[in-house]
This record gives C-alpha cells, sequence and structure tokens, in this order.
C-alpha cells in the first residue's frame, strides 16, 4: 500500500496554461486527473533558447466531469536574488504548468527509528534525513515544528513530499502547500515516541531570548501533528 501511494505522485506533469484571471490570481488546464492540494510552477518562454518561472501555482480545484482544474497564484520566491532584474513579463495563454516537482524527494516524520527505519524502506523516494530538518529547528530555535519551518527544509533541500506517520495512518503532504494529498492506513503500532520526531541529533533546545509559537518543547507526538495538519487543512475534519 506505501509503494502504490508513493507511484501515484512519482511522475512530474507538464501541462499548458489554458486560461489565465490575473484579477483573482489564477489559471485553469485540462488535465485528467489531479490531486487537490499539488503545487507547482509556470514557466514562461521568453525567446526561443530562454525560459523563466514566473509563478508559484497550487491546484485549488478540479472538475473531474469535464477535466478542467483551477489553479491559484503566488510569486515565486524560491530563487529570489534581489541582485537579478525581475523583470514584467506576466503569465500567458500556452505558458507551462509544472506540477509534482520534486515529488521523488521527501521527508518523514516518524515517531521512532523502528516505523522511520519500516516506511523508509518501503517507499521508494529519495529521502532527506530528519536530522537536517532537526537542524533547521535548531538554528530556527523552535523545539515544536510549525508550518514555516517546514517550508525551510522544502527549499533549503528541494522537497516535493512530507510524509506524516500520526496514530497508525500515513499522510502524504504537499511540501509548498501543506495540502494532505492521501491518508492510508499503516498499523505499525507507535509504543515508543521520540520527540518532537525520529532524529539522531537529541533534543532540540530554544533560546532563552526566544518567545512565541514554535518555542515551547512538543509533548504530545500524535495530538501536535495531528492538529497542525488539521489547521491547513480543515475540509478533512472528521478523516484526521
Amino acid at each position: 500500500l506505501l509503494l502504490f501511494v508513493t507511484q501515484i505522485f512519482a511522475g512530474i506533469i507538464q501541462t499548458p496554461v489554458k486560461s489565465v484571471n490575473l484579477t483573482n490570481k489564477t489559471i485553469t488546464i485540462d488535465i485528467s486527473n489531479v490531486d487537490v492540494g499539488m503545487s507547482g510552477f509556470i514557466i514562461h518562454k521568453i525567446s526561443n533558447d530562454k525560459e523563466m518561472i514566473l509563478k508559484n501555482v497550487v491546484v485549488s480545484s478540479f472538475d473531474a466531469t469535464n477535466g478542467l482544474a483551477t489553479l491559484s497564484m503566488s510569486d515565486y520566491e524560491d530563487l529570489k536574488n534581489q541582485a537579478l532584474p525581475r523583470g514584467r513579463w506576466s503569465v500567458d495563454i500556452g505558458d507551462t504548468v509544472v506540477l509534482a516537482f520534486g515529488y521523488n524527494r521527501a521527508l518523514l516524520i516518524a515517531p521512532n527509528e523502528d516505523i522511520y527505519h519500516r516506511i523508509s524502506k518501503a517507499v521508494n523516494v529519495q529521502w532527506i534525513h530528519p536530522d537536517i530538518f532537526a537542524t533547521i529547528l535548531s538554528l530556527n530555535a523552535h523545539p515544536t515544528p510549525l508550518k514555516e519551518d517546514f517550508s525551510d527544509v522544502s527549499s533549503t533541500a528541494s522537497i516535493g513530499l512530507i510524509y506524516f506517520y500520526i496514530k497508525e495512518k500515513f499522510y502524504t503532504v504537499d511540501a509548498n502547500s501543506f495540502k494532505v494529498l492521501s491518508i492510508s492506513s499503516a498499523p505499525l503500532g507507535d509504543k515508543v515516541t521520540n520527540l518532537p520526531f525520529y532524529t539522531r541529533l537529541g533534543k532540540i533546545e530554544n533560546n532563552w531570548w526566544n518567545f512565541g509559537e514554535g518555542t515551547d518543547q512538543l509533548e504530545d507526538y500524535n495530538s501536535y501533528y495531528k492538529a497542525l495538519l488539521l489547521k491547513y487543512n480543515p475540509q478533512l475534519r472528521g478523516e484526521l
């Protein structure tokens, strides 16, 4: 089942922009199947041999009856450089939408080493070790990870997916939109819990002068991550 879930998101999707609504900051594409919450970007052709990324996109709705998906646009900031000119190009019909980019690289949040190794061996993706994420949390002085911390590791390590094992369920989450793409049963047991997740770095400390969200030590693994996913996926209340 875990292998099947991963294969669903294994390939990059490329398709042209069908329509553009600059007022609502949305575009539409023709596609046979796509998951709401899947993220990507828009490539605009400048000349015969030059292209650039104009916008980030997230699938906001999909109508299976006519194969039409609506995507919301936002500024693309991953390669932001104040020293370079930004240009004045706008999204046009025919520009290329790229979805599921980086879905072959993933981070797994698991409660203990046993579950981490069982899942990471079963799912065929390039895993980014949670020690890297723990290092980012240490730099941010966040013993309890926030969505912004996951965004940091997504951008830094070019991660497309984040997997969460929470109370015998396996959640596939888009790393950029933080939307849950799939939920599957995975009764692996979680009698031992490492906080805030399995990592070899040990306890993540907060700075004494640092206050606010993410600065307290995480006390309940299952409750916290379930609430975090629900915060950004309220439509799944009752399923999470």
